[in-house]
């Protein structure tokens, strides 16, 4: 299995064209029940290429987007060269070279999986403000609520390279809770979705790490049952792909 540093080097432009943006609820959650305001500084961690960074820069936020990997974090500086609110800082969850109690936010979105958790958790604990808040920001993709989705995931189980190694949802809320402890650990759950056509649709999936690549083993195997499943349930032609949207939040001190 690829280092979590560069699983996904060879699949950044299908992660900026497909992956789900997070719905502009979170902002108005965490005004509501955690005090955010355009003054709030922000640090994502494991920024990626920018998914979450864009919620909170639009927000009038500063952000500071902490990422390793070199193309997903270029793919970012591409986008918001022209935003004076965003830095680029090329480092890791465990070692952000960020400044000690600075950040009243800390978000890890749709990254959190792979950090060395009790190395970030002393590390966030470092750079976070006195009653700072951490974020753990998720878009889970539904698994079992259309006949789709079953055969998707079903698709995936059968065809997909260590899919079972690094999905996400092995962790679980003992896991989440245990980062925060001794603080409590809070939850909020929104509804998302995306609407795909097939060209869209197998970008989604190629933008996952577990999938084949064009000229990999199995990668013919994949498309082509892909393929079947969109013609079997597609509607005018798109699919719908259906996620929530989960928040996990608390204070690390």
């Amino acid at each position: 299995m690829k280092n979590s540093t560069s699983r996904f080097s060879d699949r950044v432009e299908n992660y900026v064209k497909y992956r789900p943006d997070y719905p502009t609820q979170v902002l108005e959650f965490l005004k509501s029940d955690c005090g955010l305001s355009s003054d709030s500084l922000i640090a994502d961690v494991g920024s990626g290429t920018g998914i979450s960074t864009r919620l909170f820069l639009e927000n009038q936020n500063t952000v500071y987007a902490v990422e390793p990997n070199a193309e997903m974090r270029q793919a970012a500086e591409k986008f918001f060269k022209d935003n004076p609110q965003f830095h680029s800082i090329n480092a890791t969850a465990e070692e952000t070279h960020l400044p000690e109690n600075l950040f009243d936010f800390v978000l890890a979105g749709q990254a959190f999986h792979w950090f060395d958790q009790n190395q970030a958790k002393l590390e966030f604990q470092r750079i976070l403000k006195l009653q700072g808040w951490v974020v753990l920001l998720w878009n889970e993709r539904k698994v079992d609520t259309s006949p789709f989705l079953v055969a998707y995931e079903k698709m995936l189980r059968d065809f997909a390279t260590d899919y079972d190694e690094v999905n996400h949802t092995q962790i679980s809320h003992d896991d989440f809770a245990r980062f925060f402890d001794p603080y409590p650990i809070n939850t909020r759950t929104l509804p998302n979705h995306q609407t795909f056509d097939f060209e869209a649709l197998k970008g989604r999936l190629l933008s996952s790490s577990y999938c084949p690549n064009e000229g990999q083993p199995g990668y013919e195997s994949i498309i082509a049952r892909l393929q079947e499943i969109f013609e079997e349930f597609q509607t005018e032609g798109t699919v719908l792909f259906e996620y929530d949207t989960t928040l996990f939040y608390g204070h690390l001190k």
